[in-house]
């Protein structure tokens, strides 16, 4: 059977708009292309984290609007399970305008929504019994705390997508997991002034996990893991990218799939860092094939 993986956090309706160049304002640009599409870091990845071959459930808060409505019916598109997805009468669902240049660059300008409700008692713990990985982004810490909890106390390996955040957050939410990986100004947040290298091995010396890691777009991912002396260095795969947008979210869907295969970290990372590349080639999610294909190549 197919793992199954529970993503936990960050819903949003993305608008994106292709221009040629991001300009400092004031600016008035034309945009070549144009689309909407569900956003948001959990749920990014666990898209990816489906398409790669999981059985994902999903949770999360999105208003009980016709934006909340776009981002249900694209999860639901995927093959996400939705039990843990709540509409909250009187909210309003998060939104994201994403501008993308000709390189593939990005600028996001988010919105977090309103009336979004913090508890999360009402969270279906009991899916977490025989799952194989739970991933986390800090965007609703309230979430994450209770699913890192639950997955511990059951022995499921859980995974935090360390993105930039409140430095507070980032301190609470980092010993609660297993493994976490952070983008790198995740990482500036958590440990400010060190280098990557340093920042790395002080969290696994103070807190116990099983591995940490920052990753570093074209310049690869730098990790640590228990037992080791010093952090390794994994190469980007290399790749002309269109779109990076998403691609540290399918990085950490890819490596929840992984991990729950039972992968070393060192073959999950490597599997993380085609997903992710593919997803800034292309602008697209991969499938299982096309990773394969990716890390069989052999570049």
């Amino acid at each position: 059977m197919p793992p199954r993986v529970v993503c936990c956090g960050q819903a949003l309706l993305d608008h994106c708009f292709y221009v040629d160049e991001i300009e400092q304002a004031p600016s008035k640009v034309t945009a070549r292309r144009y689309r909407a599409t569900v956003g948001g870091m959990a749920a990014h990845a666990a898209i990816a984290a489906a398409r790669l071959g999981a059985r994902v459930h999903f949770w999360g808060r999105i208003g009980e609007d016709a934006n909340g409505e776009a981002v249900a019916a694209a999860l639901a598109a995927e093959g996400l399970e939705l039990s843990g997805l709540r509409r909250i009468p009187g909210a309003r669902t998060p939104l994201s305008a994403v501008l993308v240049d000709k390189r593939g660059e990005r600028a996001i300008v988010t919105w977090r929504g309103e009336g979004l409700s913090a508890e999360a008692d009402w969270l279906p713990l009991s899916t977490l019994d025989g799952a194989g990985a739970v991933l986390s982004d800090p965007r609703w810490p309230e979430g994450a705390r209770t699913a890192f909890a639950a997955a511990r106390s059951r022995g499921v390996p859980s995974v935090l997508d360390a993105e930039k955040s409140e430095a507070r957050l980032l301190v609470e939410l980092v010993p609660l997991a297993d493994h976490v990986i952070f983008a790198e100004g995740g990482l500036a947040v958590h440990s400010p002034g060190l280098p990557a290298a340093e920042a790395l091995c002080r969290i696994l010396s103070r807190h116990a996990l099983a591995s940490v890691a920052v990753t570093r777009g074209e310049r690869g991912v730098l990790w640590l893991a228990r037992g080791m002396d010093r952090p390794a260095h994994l190469p980007a795969f290399p790749v002309e990218a269109t779109d990076t947008t998403g691609a540290g979210d399918v990085f950490h869907g890819a490596f929840a799939v992984a991990i729950a295969e039972g992968r070393p970290v060192p073959e999950a990372l490597r599997f993380a860092a085609a997903a992710g590349a593919l997803r800034a080639r292309d602008g697209t999610t991969p499938d299982r094939a096309m990773v394969d294909a990716l890390i069989g190549s052999g570049t």
